[in-house]
């Protein structure tokens, strides 16, 4: 597989780009963490996965990626949800990092190489801060540090507005002691009762975007390979983020710059502050972890993806078409046979066309980490192995073919996983529909079913069978006795 066949789209030049990473056989990645104040929505879910999910790919095609992902502790969103729990801000930050931690998990989602801090890192950033005041990008005002916009010259370039529109837009505090309204706090002077550290402009805390200017430095030095987050920290976040790091450093900051879609109810962004989000941790109680973090990859991750009850259960279906598969080809492979052996040319046909699938697999992912055609070709797959069971049902294989088969699903959980679904462990929808009640009732009906049989009432047998089948549950009578599957 050549690396060089990776395209990705870059917000920066605004359009599809071969990747090529600073070092051939290392990538640097950086994303946005969560500000951690409360448990993550579903929104906030989205860039989690689909950037793992970016992580688990470029691991695949060999290079040694170094992910860092932030979190944001020092925050006035934590000072305020602090203030009203009575909590010390950096207490709140804790357990909710600790939250964080267990959704992550949930959604099999890997550990970042490095999980930094802000308030860990605080020195480095007082530094950097310290940095741009000296080569004249920043001014004091009174114990805070602001950056001067008008002297970082290509300002704007991420959002592509001029810096006239993007201070006249800007969603900044209105402050008279400024010299633009667009100019930005990198450091804030100390309030009563909030959290601050000491510096050469007094006590204080660091705003927001110096931040991750700083932490991705100093993990990944003054320019990597991918910058990540959602469309949302295009404008101000990341434009900041660049102003500061090009403006200390005189180097590009990341050459890639990768941005996710919003998740949207009724077509509306999915918020906090517009109350109109659903928790991950509420979700999770309703549906398996694993159906979620399907649903977020069905659609490119540049897309907007509305949300739904209906999608998600569909997402549900769907991941267990590909559970099926895999457990059949399981099954085909440690069932004894009659001594009927397969016949050649359905044998050579399946080993002709398995490799296929992986290569159409890459082909997706190297369109810009195209998860949803990666799906489509992972449900032929199924497909495929659906048809191979059938064909070897009760025959007898040979060492050669029993190995063969060992490798295949072994292939095929590998090219699942690098969607982070876990193919082979606890069945999806026997989680998410109480598993031992369904398959109990299930056995029920198919020995009534037997019995209508055995006794020739047919209408009733195929009664039992077609209604099964509307509610997306197929059985196949084999010799060595009554299976289901799901569609």
């Amino acid at each position: 597989m050549s690396k060089e066949e990776l395209k990705v789209y870059n917000t920066l030049s605004g359009q599809k780009e071969t990747f090529t990473p600073l070092n051939p056989s290392e990538v640097k990645m950086y994303t946005c963490g969560p500000t951690t104040y409360n448990y993550i929505h579903l929104g906030n879910a989205r860039p989690i996965v689909v950037f793992d999910t970016v992580r688990r790919y470029l691991e695949y095609l060999g290079y040694r990626v170094r992910f860092v992902q932030n979190f944001t502790d020092v925050d006035d969103k934590i000072i305020k949800k602090a203030q009203e729990e009575k909590t010390p801000p950096l207490e709140l930050a804790e357990k909710f990092i600790g939250e964080y931690f267990v959704d992550a998990d949930l959604l099999n989602v890997q550990r970042a190489t490095v999980h930094p801090r802000v308030s860990q890192d605080m020195q480095d950033i007082i530094d950097f801060v310290a940095g741009l005041v000296e080569k004249g990008y920043a001014y004091v005002v009174d114990g805070d540090v602001y950056f001067e916009v008008s002297k970082f010259k290509e300002y704007g370039k991420l959002s592509k507005r001029s810096v006239e529109d993007l201070q006249a837009g800007a969603r900044i505090d209105v402050d008279e002691r400024k010299k633009q309204p667009g100019d930005f706090a990198l450091w804030k002077k100390a309030k009563a009762g909030e959290p601050s550290w000491e510096s050469p402009w007094g006590a204080g805390r660091p705003g927001w975007h110096i931040e991750c200017s700083t932490m991705s430095t100093k993990y990944l030095g003054e320019s990597f390979d991918i910058h990540a987050g959602g469309l949302d920290l295009i404008f101000p976040h990341h434009e900041n983020e660049i102003a500061q790091s090009e403006a200390l450093h005189g180097a590009p900051m990341a050459k890639y710059w990768l941005h996710n879609g919003f998740i949207t109810i009724n077509r509306e962004k999915m918020s906090k502050s517009l109350g109109n989000f659903f928790l991950l941790r509420e979700i999770t109680e309703k549906y398996n972890p694993q159906v979620v973090r399907f649903y977020l990859l069905s659609t490119h991750y540049r897309g907007p993806l509305d949300f739904d009850d209906e999608k998600l259960e569909l997402a549900g279906k769907g991941l267990e078409r590909l559970e099926t598969a895999y457990r059949l080809l399981e099954e085909t492979r440690k069932e004894k046979g009659s001594g009927e052996t397969v016949s050649p040319e359905v044998w050579t046909r399946f080993t002709e066309e398995f490799p296929l699938f992986e290569q159409r697999f890459r082909e997706a992912m190297n369109d810009d980490f195209n998860t949803a055609l990666a799906l489509a070709v992972l449900f032929d797959l199924a497909r495929t192995l659906n048809g191979l069971h059938q064909a070897l049902n009760g025959k007898t294989l040979n060492a050669g073919q029993e190995t063969f088969l060992i490798e295949a699903a072994e292939k095929y959980a590998q090219l699942a996983g690098i969607l982070g679904l876990e193919l082979g462990q606890k069945g999806v929808k026997e989680e998410t529909a109480n598993s031992q009640l369904v398959d109990g009732l299930l056995e029920l009906l198919i020995k009534v079913r037997g019995e209508a049989r055995a006794r020739k009432d047919y209408q009733t047998a195929d009664l039992l069978r077609d209604e099964l089948k509307e509610l997306g549950i197929v059985l196949e009578d084999t010799p060595q006795g009554v299976r289901w599957k799901y569609l």
